[in-house]
């Protein structure tokens, strides 16, 4: 029986991002929230890559898609619910549990939801917050709140909850799958991204925290204003 090695890459680092959202749990569980942020974004990276990887390599399968779904559940649904629940959720007793699962519960119907309709809509958009996003937005929050002596715990919470909603929601967001770009339009994206680069490498929690939460309220806003055009054209 011969075994492609070309097949065992992408699941390779698919395993490699349940590994870091399980070893962000365990940070998370020993009061190690930075490490445990760490772990999340590592697994930001090992998630982008197995896909990535499979395209490439022509090596695409069921059983990629079916695993990467499960080692999303565990690195992006469990790792940031549990990082939330020992950082902020145990200090609001059985609401910062109540919170800490919603965010793993509608982070899975969140993936259910992307495997089922896979192929049937626009992918230039997902529908709903993606759960990687969703994750690490929540943990950047989660770090500002460490930086800054815990002085928004009960604000994050909300955040928390208001993400864990964006996830199942019908709101659109950009993908970045498909987009093409002219000369002077790349130009421009290429000093955009030295900026935004430059920012992150001063300022790393508080750059993450900002450009995603830009991405989060930008789908969410668009979403509102485009449902109020419909109920003002509905009333006439």
């Amino acid at each position: 029986m011969k075994i492609n090695l070309a097949y065992l890459l992408p699941n390779f680092f698919t395993a490699l991002s349940a590994f870091f959202g399980v070893m962000a749990i365990i940070a998370a569980s020993q009061g190690r929230y930075e490490k445990a942020f760490v772990y999340i974004v590592l697994s930001l990276f090992a998630d982008g890559l197995d896909g990535r990887v499979a395209r490439l390599t022509n090596t695409t399968s069921k059983f990629g898609v079916e695993f990467d779904s499960l080692a999303d559940l565990v690195a992006f649904g469990v790792a940031p619910g549990m990082l939330l629940f020992f950082s902020i959720g145990e200090n609001y007793g059985r609401l910062g549990a109540l919170i800490s699962g919603l965010f793993v519960v509608f982070g899975a119907i969140r993936l259910a939801r992307f495997n089922v309709t896979t192929g049937e809509l626009d992918p230039r958009y997902f529908i709903g917050l993606p759960i990687p996003t969703a994750a690490v937005v929540l943990s950047s929050w989660i770090m500002l709140d460490v930086k800054y002596n815990g002085n928004f715990d009960f604000i994050i919470l909300l955040g928390a909850l208001f993400i864990a909603f964006l996830m199942v929601s019908n709101f659109r967001y950009p993908s970045f799958k498909k987009i093409n770009l002219d000369k002077k339009v790349a130009l421009k994206v290429l000093v955009l991204i030295i900026l935004v680069s430059s920012f992150i490498y001063l300022y790393p929690i508080e750059a993450i925290a900002i450009i995603l939460s830009i991405y989060v309220f930008y789908g969410f806003t668009r979403g509102i204003i485009n449902y109020l055009k419909i109920i003002k054209k509905v009333n006439g």
